[in-house]
């Protein structure tokens, strides 16, 4: 069977983090949602989205295809109801399309399908699903759970190291290659999941659930609580409550972190702070691309959501509910505007257009530090999310 995973409607809802990637390849839990599907088939897959993604995320055709709704997460029994799927055939949940086996022939006319020429199998599975960017966080504690069992299960953690003080070490578990020494570990909440050649810095206090991805780095005396998780080769210090933080980005200083959610390759500068919680405690509301306004989250607590690449200074102070864009450059005293465009640079004495040219050239720098190829793809979709942007910059 060939396996795709498909953007659904749902995928505006959670721009801009899906502007420079499929629903699928969002980090949630411990894995990204297309290496939990990866794991549990036991094949590699590919996507069904934007025409300028498939540059980097082709889509692979066969004579029968399984389509996956991208934004939902497997489990045991959704998997089997799944893979028992034939021709014509698709699995909802009300009104979700779960997934569907079409021929290639279907597959390409996809779009004026009728849901008449499809039998309909209605599943009573329940399962996790990102609808809004900030249920990335909000939901990231079972995410991180359900992760922590398809992950560990059957295999014995390497040794905890005796510098370390620890509550629930079972709930711990520590891949080949990781370093942690005199750090505090509390997995009476949820479990700590520390990846492969990662590293806790001494002085460090941890409440689970919490993931630690291969090669990221927790630095000296960070917090960190839980529901957490911090993506590969990122670099995290100060505090941080209830966030995920995707592969390659850096919070390596003190401040505040909460109730959030960063992009790759993003940077907060040291003692930038984000805000979680409003002084009047109501409900916090967020830019939303697909209404093209402000949206109430139906969340007390919600801090800031950034997409790839955008970067801000020493001392920035980000609002409660702040949206901010890919390749954003921030700066400036004061709290930061709720909404910060993509390919914006400025701050709170205002915002000017972030030169393409300039923005590329330090992405090609950021990878080269990190020995990643910056190649014509990537400055492909960089390229076309500045031209998709350019009414937000203007409003």
């Amino acid at each position: 069977m060939n396996y795709i995973l498909f953007d659904s409607a749902t995928r505006n809802n959670l721009l801009p983090l899906t502007f420079t990637r499929p629903v699928a390849d969002i980090r949630f839990g411990i894995l990204t949602i297309r290496e939990k599907w990866e794991k549990f088939l036991n094949v590699t897959t590919s996507s069904l989205t934007e025409k300028y993604l498939s540059l980097k995320f082709p889509l692979i055709e066969a004579d029968i295809n399984m389509l996956i709704n991208g934004s939902i997460c497997p489990n045991a029994k959704l998997v089997d109801q799944i893979t028992k799927l034939t021709q014509g055939q698709t699995l909802i949940k009300e009104d979700t399309i779960i997934a569907m086996c079409l021929n290639a022939e279907s597959l390409k006319n996809l779009g004026d399908a009728s849901a008449d020429d499809m039998e309909t199998i209605e599943t009573n599975v329940d399962f996790l699903k990102i609808e809004n960017s900030w249920d990335i966080f909000n939901l990231n504690d079972s995410a991180i759970k359900e992760d922590f069992v398809l992950l560990t299960k059957g295999r014995k953690s390497q040794p905890i190291s005796s510098t370390n003080r620890c509550v629930n070490p079972e709930n711990i578990f520590i891949e080949d290659g990781a370093n942690v020494e005199f750090a505090i570990l509390n997995a009476s909440s949820g479990p700590i999941y520390i990846g492969k050649h990662a590293e806790i810095m001494e002085g460090s206090k941890v409440r689970g659930s919490f993931a630690l991805c291969e090669h990221a780095v927790l630095k000296m005396d960070a917090k960190i609580y839980g529901a957490t998780t911090i993506g590969p080769y990122s670099k995290v210090g100060g505090e941080v409550n209830n966030s995920v933080i995707f592969g390659f980005t850096n919070k390596a200083h003190d401040g505040f972190l909460g109730h959030s959610v960063l992009g790759e390759w993003c940077n907060l500068g040291a003692d930038t702070n984000t805000s979680n919680l409003k002084n009047t405690y109501e409900e916090v509301k967020i830019w939303s691309y697909t209404e093209d306004c402000f949206i109430s989250t139906g969340l007390q607590f919600c801090g800031t959501i950034m997409g790839d690449h955008s970067k801000c200074g020493i001392n920035t102070m980000f609002n409660t509910g702040t949206v901010v864009g890919v390749n954003a450059n921030v700066f400036g005293s004061g709290f930061q505007r709720n909404f910060i465009p993509s390919y914006s640079w400025g701050g709170t004495h205002g915002l000017m257009d972030y030169d393409l040219k300039k923005a590329l050239k330090t992405a090609e720098i950021v990878f080269e530090r990190r020995k990643v190829n910056f190649d014509s793809k990537e400055k492909a979709i960089l390229s076309e999310i500045f031209n998709l942007t350019y009414r937000n910059r203007r409003a």
